[in-house]
């Protein structure tokens, strides 16, 4: 799995469905072939902005915007979910726009990027006014 898709899925589990980031780890461990301890456990942490150089906890990745920007075509997304391969290079990130996006038993959306955003950011936002308040700092 490219670099890139797996930070977009870290992310996007951890931030758009506000899951814990071990539950991702663990899944990697169990199911990528070039799995590596210390890559694994450090880029989902870094996903989750709690690691020993996380990203900043602000930064959540847009599924769709990433797949446009690095996957413009919908080359990489052709391939490994062909339930949409249909579809044309900006159809192919975007299926519910499109009225025949759902024709081969591709699941509907499950969240709202925009949403989940602001409820990832408000929840980080009050881990770091709790450690504020417990550190003084």
């Amino acid at each position: 799995m490219h670099n890139r898709t797996r930070m977009v899925v870290a992310s996007f589990l951890v931030k758009d469905l506000h899951l814990e980031w071990q539950l991702g780890e663990r899944f990697f461990r169990e199911h990528l072939v070039d799995y590596d301890v210390a890559s694994n456990a450090h880029g989902w942490q870094w996903t989750a902005g709690c690691g020993t150089d996380a990203s900043p906890y602000y930064r959540v990745f847009n599924p769709i915007e990433q797949g446009k920007r690095f996957d413009e075509n919908g080359d990489y997304v052709r391939k490994y979910v062909p339930e949409l391969a249909h579809l044309n290079g900006i159809e192919i990130h975007e299926p519910w726009s499109v009225l025949d996006g759902y024709l081969k038993d591709y699941p509907q959306q499950i969240v709202n990027h925009a949403v989940e955003r602001i409820e990832s950011l408000a929840r980080l936002e009050e881990i770091k006014m709790a450690k504020k308040e417990f550190t003084g700092k």
